[in-house]
């Protein structure tokens, strides 16, 4: 694809993608190693390396989505380097405190993927103009401008990100049962669409019972389009619905959102027990579901008690045979309509 037959529609979505990938990447180390290793810390003292190398991936995380853009559009080591370098000066993951530099936290999410993608278009616009000058005046330029811009914005979309995080959690704490339905439905829909769950709940810091709610409602979308399909679809490909991702179905879902009915359904009783059973997650684990096993360790690490058997016994009723029994119930009472067919769920990937 030539940068002249891309349309502002392939722009946005290449930008997503690549934030998509870059989250990936940067956090799901420390989402899969870094509560686990916590909990076993005390025993296993010499762990603490995992710790730090996992935290230190997360913290590295918008060079990872400058790059990761910048891969979407097949841009060369330079400017990918250059890109990246942009990303971090821009999202505020570094500030200066009496001349020192500190590493404070990921930095914005949205910040950095706006810079990603400023300083992917103006890299666009100057590499073939630079020519053989593209090494001496692309770096300092694009890194001074798009960064720049970056940090002026970061004010500004930080304090809206965080306005609308907050007034999620504090409904939630509100209305923990109707937000808890809300978010969860929400999320069932989102992880089967192009945006990334976890670049949301990232985005806007979902924590507490709002990011435990969303995720049931991505373990409702997984095991609910795995039963649905089930008659259709490969036993790989079925499992892969929830131990990889459900959006899988993406294409499924696009051209028929009606499918989604039984998850919905599945999603808003999930939602409700979370607010219910006051079931937490973090802006990492929110969007992963059971994939990893994310979502569940992250709950056992944050229910009081942690790893007790009796909290045990509840996330594994809770993230699999609840919704699994949810999954085939509303995918029964549904298929009775003709609204929903097992062929809505079919994937062919030849």
């Amino acid at each position: 694809m030539t940068e002249e037959r891309l349309t502002g529609k392939q722009f946005l979505m290449n930008v997503l993608n690549g934030l998509s990938l870059a989250i990936l990447i940067a956090l799901i180390p420390s989402a899969l190693l870094g509560e686990l290793t916590k909990a076993i810390l005390p025993y296993f003292p010499s762990l603490q390396f995992i710790l730090d190398a996992t935290t230190i991936a997360m913290r590295l995380l918008p060079v990872i989505i400058g790059v990761a853009v910048a891969m979407q559009f097949g841009r060369t080591a330079l400017e990918a380097g250059t890109i990246g370098i942009a990303t971090h000066v821009g999202s505020g993951a570094i500030r200066i405190e009496e001349g020192a530099f500190l590493m404070a936290g990921i930095g914005d999410v949205i910040t950095a993927g706006v810079t990603a993608a400023l300083a992917t278009y103006l890299v666009m616009q100057l590499s073939p103009r630079l020519k053989t000058y593209t090494v001496l005046v692309l770096p300092m330029t694009v890194i001074v401008v798009a960064g720049g811009i970056g940090s002026f914005l970061l004010t500004y979309i930080s304090q809206i990100t965080t306005y609308i995080g907050t007034i999620i959690m504090t409904m939630t704490e509100l209305q923990p049962v109707v937000m808890g339905i809300l978010i969860a439905m929400a999320f069932s829909l989102i992880i089967v669409s192009p945006i990334s769950t976890v670049g949301i709940a990232t985005a806007i810091s979902l924590s507490g019972v709002a990011a435990g709610a969303a995720n049931l409602g991505v373990v409702a979308a997984g095991f609910g389009l795995a039963i649905a399909g089930w008659q259709m679809n490969a036993t790989g490909t079925s499992i892969a619905h929830f131990l990889g991702s459900p959006k899988i179905q993406m294409a499924n879902f696009i051209r028929r959102p009606v499918m989604m009915l039984p998850v919905l359904a599945n999603a808003a009783i999930l939602g409700a027990l979370a607010g219910i059973l006051r079931i937490e997650g973090t802006p990492i684990s929110a969007g992963f579901g059971v994939s990893g096993l994310i979502g569940p360790v992250n709950a056992l690490h944050l229910m009081p008690g942690g790893f007790a058997l009796f909290n045990v016994l509840l996330v594994i009723v809770l993230f699999g045979l609840i919704p699994i029994a949810l999954g085939v119930f509303f995918f029964k009472l549904f298929n009775r309509t003709p609204l929903i067919r097992p062929e809505h769920y079919r994937l062919d990937f030849e």
